[in-house]
């Protein structure tokens, strides 16, 4: 059985201020109070882990025993099959020390081209985790599947979403309506997960 969040207080373990505002809205309608890792000047673990799952994981627990307080972390990413699954967990590394999605998303432009009839298919992955001051931690994975466009398309959203076109979708997300969005991102389908093991 998933262990239950009975508390009024999280901790996000993020740095990202466009993760934050997402996940912060995702948890509006559950009455939780939530401060992010850097309102709380803890720093920013090393995401060493070789999948979504292991970063979560790992940024979560050191969240949660920094904070004495439960920590819900995501780990998310862009998952291409043509450029063998890249950029992947290192989906951020990208876009440089400056964070700037628009290099990362020329990267990505610019590698498929070089591949010779390469199919523009791709999904968005997020592992997101529930961790506890003594160790405990429940996690979850959600995706969403659709293609690649360019030019980048909009100015909402985050990360690579001006790219990226889901499937049955005509606009990008960073087109999208973001109460549209968090019905059907990768975020948006593990946070449901995780709502109904450890929130329901």
């Amino acid at each position: 059985m998933p262990r239950r969040f009975t508390g009024d207080r999280l901790v996000l373990a993020s740095h990202n201020p466009g993760k934050v505002r997402e996940i912060d809205e995702l948890l509006r309608p559950f009455a939780v109070a939530v401060a992010s890792v850097g309102e709380l000047g803890l720093p920013e673990p090393d995401e060493t882990g070789a999948t979504f799952v292991a970063n979560a994981e790992l940024k979560a627990l050191a969240a949660a025993q920094g904070a004495r307080l439960p920590a819900l972390a995501d780990d998310s990413g862009l998952v291409v099959p043509a450029l063998g699954g890249a950029p992947g967990v290192v989906s951020a590394r990208w876009a440089g020390p400056n964070k700037d999605f628009l290099v990362a998303m020329r990267r990505v432009e610019a590698e498929l081209a070089a591949v010779e009839g390469a199919d523009r298919s791709a999904h968005f992955v997020c592992a997101m985790s529930l961790a506890w001051p003594d160790g405990h931690v429940e996690t979850f994975e959600g995706f969403v599947y659709g293609r690649l466009v360019f030019p980048p398309r909009g100015e909402r959203g985050f990360g690579y979403d001006p790219i990226f076109l889901a499937d049955g979708r005509d606009i990008t997300f960073g087109e999208m309506d973001p109460a549209e969005k968090h019905r059907i991102s990768h975020r948006a389908d593990a946070f449901r997960q995780l709502v109904a093991a450890c929130f329901g």
